[in-house]
């Protein structure tokens, strides 16, 4: 059983959890957390595709996706209660089981459960984090393109190719040309 699973299991199993989770709906093009808000929520995205980004000066650049079965957050901004340098956008429409910051943190304190479920989602969130360093210091842009087609295949799908473009950082014209040459 993969992390993502595991957590989705302690997740879909609320009446077990020691805190409470709310479900909610965004519509598409939704902005769940902005740059400049204070996170206070951990997301369990249950259904869709979230865009993790920043505002740069050359421009936005897309940090992440997530999908279904993946915990999304403006981590830092939760961790420190901090005003968040990344916004999350719903590219579809998206289901979240939401868990707030106060009742986790006042799980924490009583329950190993809530210890084990922080542990779990901030291991998963940093092995994450740690897999993309490495593969943009190590990979081109081609390489990491058909990862994505490997292992996010739902990704090349539903996303549209200027924003997987920029999440690779290149230009939408070079991955027009590469993948007429993986074709």
């Amino acid at each position: 059983m993969t992390l993502n699973e595991y957590i989705a299991e302690m997740l879909c199993t609320a009446g077990t959890l020691p805190f409470p989770t709310v479900t909610a709906a965004y519509s598409r093009k939704s902005v769940m957390t902005s740059i400049g808000q204070v996170e206070r929520n951990i997301y369990f995205l249950k259904e869709g595709i979230i865009e993790i980004g920043m505002e740069t000066e050359i421009g936005n650049k897309i940090i992440d996706f997530c999908f279904s079965n993946d915990l999304v957050s403006s981590y830092t901004s939760f961790l420190a209660q901090e005003t968040s340098d990344v916004y999350l956008y719903c590219l579809t429409d998206c289901i979240v089981e939401i868990v707030p910051y106060a009742q986790l943190n006042e799980a924490y304190k009583t329950s190993l459960l809530a210890n084990q479920f922080g542990r779990l989602a901030t291991e998963g969130l940093y092995m994450k984090r740690v897999r993309k360093e490495k593969d943009a210091l190590t990979k081109n842009a081609e390489q990491r393109y058909l990862e994505l087609i490997k292992y996010r295949p739902e990704m090349i799908k539903e996303i549209p190719v200027h924003r997987i473009a920029r999440y690779l950082g290149i230009h939408p014209e070079s991955l027009s040309r590469l993948r007429k040459t993986i074709s």
